[in-house]
């Protein structure tokens, strides 16, 4: 038997990118998996909609809303760990609508640890983001590196992020935050740049954009759920802030020019100018140290760079009808 069977799990945000891979992943290991996904009147399970029927049925899917004290409570009842991931996360929007992202990033985190007072499950997993650094002033970027955020999104997260380790002092729950860098792959939506230039991509011959020379570190689902559960199951990551990441750096330019390697496409890059960031708020370069990971987990990445787009690719070639290609927002 292994460590995750039959553990009873809770995963917020389970309808998003990384919690559909994270429930998938976890179902199939065994585990007793609560997911829960935001409401709404469609009883639409978002990526979750993409499991095969086997799986799906493995999850206890619960719809409801982490902003609702009272219903955080009820949902994590009998939970062993609690896997944290539900957030309001697309950097524009939050330009225009900080409050909810204060009212969800902010005020659901807490609803969560709140809960968690009361449960006291054997570990809770709060997911932070490389956004919370800023510009990297030095690289790789350690789990020391100073805390910037640029945009309300990321304020919200270092919000969360204090609030997490503050119930860890405070309260003594076994709270582990892991801070993943930017994770491709299936199922990611269009507001994310590698789904947004492969979708333009296979539509045609060329890619608009805004910024193409902002550096990033991104990794594959596959090897992000990895990190997850190799932070969580190591004991000594108790009370720890967690990067995950691949240490290597790559331009958006440069994914563009991968991307057509895959297709056996001269794409044409069009950057328009077109920009939702306010200049002052651009992250330029965000490139992971993972030693704490691999030290404390024993945890590296295994899927390089363009291995793992080339799967994209062909999951993003299967399911053309549910993106916008000529629409962009990053």
């Amino acid at each position: 038997m292994g460590h995750w069977a039959n553990k009873r799990v809770l995963i917020t945000g389970a309808g998003g990118f990384i919690g559909s891979h994270l429930a998938e992943h976890l179902a199939h290991l065994g585990a007793r998996v609560r997911a829960l996904v935001r409401y709404n009147g469609r009883n639409d399970w978002g990526a979750l909609e993409f499991l095969d029927d086997e799986t799906r049925g493995a999850l206890e899917v619960t719809s409801g809303d982490i902003r609702d004290g009272g219903f955080m409570h009820k949902v994590m009842r009998d939970r062993e760990v609690v896997f944290h991931l539900a957030a309001l996360i697309a950097i524009p929007y939050s330009y225009a609508a900080p409050q909810s992202y204060v009212d969800t990033n902010v005020g659901g985190t807490l609803n969560v640890l709140q809960a968690a007072r009361e449960v006291r499950p054997e570990r809770i997993v709060v997911t932070s983001t490389s956004e919370v650094y800023g510009t990297a002033r030095y690289v790789p970027i350690d789990e020391d590196h100073p805390l910037h955020p640029q945009s309300p999104y990321a304020a919200t997260k270092v919000g969360a992020d204090k609030l997490a380790e503050s119930f860890h002092s405070t309260y003594g729950l076994r709270i582990t935050i892991i801070r993943p860098f930017n994770t491709y792959g299936a199922r990611q939506s269009a507001r994310a740049v590698i789904p947004t230039i492969v979708t333009q991509a296979l539509a045609g011959r060329s890619v608009r954009l805004g910024m193409v020379d902002t550096v990033r570190d991104v990794m594959l689902a596959q090897d992000t759920v990895r990190g997850f559960l190799s932070v969580t199951e190591a004991s000594g990551t108790v009370g720890e802030v967690v990067n995950i990441g691949t240490g290597i750096g790559v331009s958006v330019r440069d994914l563009v020019n991968r991307v057509g390697g895959i297709l056996d496409k001269d794409l044409e890059l069009i950057t328009d100018g077109r920009r939702l960031r306010p200049d002052a708020s651009e992250v330029g370069t965000l490139i992971a140290s993972f030693e704490k990971a691999r030290t404390l987990a024993g945890w590296a990445p295994h899927v390089g760079l363009d291995e793992g787009l080339r799967r994209t690719v062909e999951w993003l070639a299967a399911h053309t009808d549910h993106y916008k290609p000529a629409v962009y927002n990053i």
